[in-house]
């Protein structure tokens, strides 16, 4: 027998950000390979965009100068120079920005999908289920507009970063000692680099009460909670918790901000100081032109610009640094966790599942949700899982389908460790419903068809998985039948019922075929009990349709009285596995199910 620990997240080393070079290299490697001519035409617009910005001091000494010697050629020089500069600059810019939006649009595209696959690619669903995970992962939401806007923040910082070197130039034209002007200007560079990621560690230690005041929010403005809220006449107390929730959130946020807005404002003032200092030091030091001093002044406020410039779009690539970051670590996280599984997949089974005293806790408890658990589920069988709320049903069906790993004990599949086969595939042989069902709000046969995606478009199949399913009643009432849209918020949308939309998740579970198990956890939870031990025997007759192939149906539900028909029935209560028998024999020992099923079967016929 092996054992698997889950690891603690605080332990794990990706928990730690990966660093700014690592960070900027992994973004750009990720758009040179989704656009390689676009980034590059970009890059090569935002050098060519802060040459003419950065020449107008020149041109304008050049017309002083030409002014105070009465030279009309240096007049003509200048003006014509300022024309061109304006013209180039204005041209340059329009053609730069709609290269780079174009982009920022297709890249940005990618980069989401990216984010998105790469929590699809982790094989487990435990790490949806750490507050660490679900806080780093709320802030890459929040900011993940952030990620096609890096690149509009680093060309920006290259273009004021050339334009700077070109302005310093014309300084030390004039005395090189002018260019320790620049060093006056160090600290608010300095300040703005750590101002954003100052914010941003602050944004993400006040993440859970973000998370919060958005729920909350959330149920004061959904249909879903609508009725609820006031049936109970919550709303006031929804809208005190909102706002609560929210001054956790926003006022350490605001005291950091303020914080570095006043180291900012003393970083300008001394650069403010220097500036003065260096214009009075050209004119009666230096002893400069008027022409020169003129240079001074203007490249010396374009100098203070193209400063501030450089500051804001560096503080601007620090912010959208900051959601890179979390891109990267989030590929570092999905690379960590890949399924490294190798090991065959039956085509049939012919021994049946294994649970080898397996427990297992979720992620940040130390609860069992599982204890112990020991049982052979032979091939081909129909298996009844019964016990109260709580006691461990859907967790066993979590991790029969490989959603997470048993904390000790190991699940074999005709011998083979399960964590031995690569979960995608295993996945793609098995089928199922949930009491945790999502609705897709799709048109109803693309909702169905996404239970088997090479058939989705195949109408005859979605057809027969509703009749499977037991259906037919809710399609028969669409009003353009399986063509209809689902969902009231989209144009010409029906809304379902709950059991509505049970019953087409339903429908989708039966779309595969030729699978080796079939999961269905409370299929059926919002129908009245009559109803669902009629489709719950429909199941099993279906089930016995998948013998041989060894297909295994399980069957999850609180109420005893609809699991009669399966061969095997599991009890679990308090996490523990305490009975496992058939009906007859559980019935014949008279322990937990026999009690249990005479008292639900005693209040339904009250």
């Amino acid at each position: 027998m092996t054992a698997t620990v889950i690891t603690d997240p605080a332990t794990e080393p990706e928990q730690k950000l990966p660093g700014t070079v690592r960070t900027l290299a992994r973004t750009m490697q990720l758009a040179y390979r989704a656009e390689p001519r676009l980034i590059t035409l970009s890059l090569a617009m935002a050098l060519l965009e802060a040459v003419p910005d950065s020449l107008f001091a020149v041109w304008l000494m050049i017309l002083g100068s030409g002014a105070s010697k009465g030279s009309a050629p240096m007049i003509m020089v200048g003006c014509f120079g300022l024309a061109a500069s304006a013209v180039g600059a204005w041209l340059l810019q329009t053609v730069g920005s709609r290269v780079q939006r174009t982009f920022r649009m297709r890249v940005g595209a990618q980069l989401e999908a990216h984010v998105a696959g790469l929590q699809a690619s982790v094989p487990t669903i435990e790490h949806q289920e750490r507050p660490e995970y679900l806080d780093r992962l709320s802030v890459l939401k929040e900011q993940v507009w952030q990620l096609d806007h890096l690149y509009l923040a680093f060309f920006s910082v290259v273009g004021s970063l050339v334009r700077l070197v070109i302005t310093l130039g014309l300084v030390a034209s004039v005395n090189p000692l002018l260019t320790v002007l620049v060093i006056f200007a160090a600290p608010t560079v300095w300040i703005s680099s750590k101002r954003s990621a100052i914010t941003q560690q602050a944004t993400e230690r006040v993440a859970p009460h973000e998370r919060r005041h958005r729920h909350f929010f959330m149920i004061g403005t959904t249909q879903q909670a609508a009725k609820e809220v006031r049936i109970w006449n919550i709303g006031t107390d929804v809208v005190r918790r909102r706002r609560t929730a929210w001054e956790s959130w926003y006022a350490p946020l605001a005291r950091v901000r303020w914080a570095s807005a006043g180291w900012q404002a003393a970083g300008w003032t001394v650069f403010a100081v220097a500036y003065i200092a260096a214009i009075v030091v050209t004119a009666t030091v230096f002893g400069g032109t008027a022409a020169q001093v003129l240079l001074v002044v203007t490249a010396g406020s374009h100098l203070s610009q193209y400063v501030a410039m450089t500051a804001g779009n560096a503080d601007f690539l620090r912010m959208c640094l900051d959601a890179s970051q979390r891109l990267v670590w989030l590929e570092a996280y999905a690379t960590r966790h890949a399924d490294r599984a190798s090991g065959p997949i039956p085509d049939r089974l012919t021994d049946g599942i294994v649970f080898e005293n397996v427990s297992f806790c979720y992620p940040g408890t130390d609860a069992y949700a599982l204890r112990d658990i020991s049982v052979r589920i032979p091939a081909g069988s129909v298996v009844a899982v019964v016990g109260e709320n709580g006691a461990g049903k859907s967790t066993l069906m979590k991790l029969m389908s490989r959603f997470y790993q048993p904390t000790t004990g190991r699940i074999t599949v005709d011998g083979l460790d399960l964590e031995q086969i690569p979960a995608e595939p295993w996945r793609a042989r098995m089928t199922g419903a949930y009491q945790d069902f999502f609705t897709f709000e799709l048109a109803a046969r693309e909702s169905i068809g996404l239970g088997d995606l090479p058939r989705s478009d195949d109408r005859a199949a979605v057809v027969a998985a509703i009749g499977r399913a037991g259906a037919e009643d809710v399609v028969d009432r669409l009003p353009h039948g399986l063509d209809t849209q689902l969902g009231p918020t989209w144009p010409d949308g029906v809304d379902l019922s709950f059991g509505q939309w049970q019953k087409v998740a339903l429908a989708r579970g039966f779309m595969r075929d030729g699978t080796l198990l079939q999961i269905l956890d409370e299929p059926t939870a919002a129908l009245d009990a009559e109803t669902e031990h009629a489709l719950f025997e429909s199941f099993a007759g279906q089930a016995r349709t998948g013998e041989a192939a060894g297909r295994i149906t399980v069957l999850v539900s609180h109420r005893f009285s609809t699991v009669r028909m399966a061969d095997l029935i599991l009890v679990l209560s308090g996490a523990r596995l305490v009975e496992a028998g058939s009906h007859a024999e559980l019935m014949a020992a008279g322990g937990l199910y026999a009690e249990l099923y005479g008292i639900q079967a005693a209040a339904y016929r009250r």
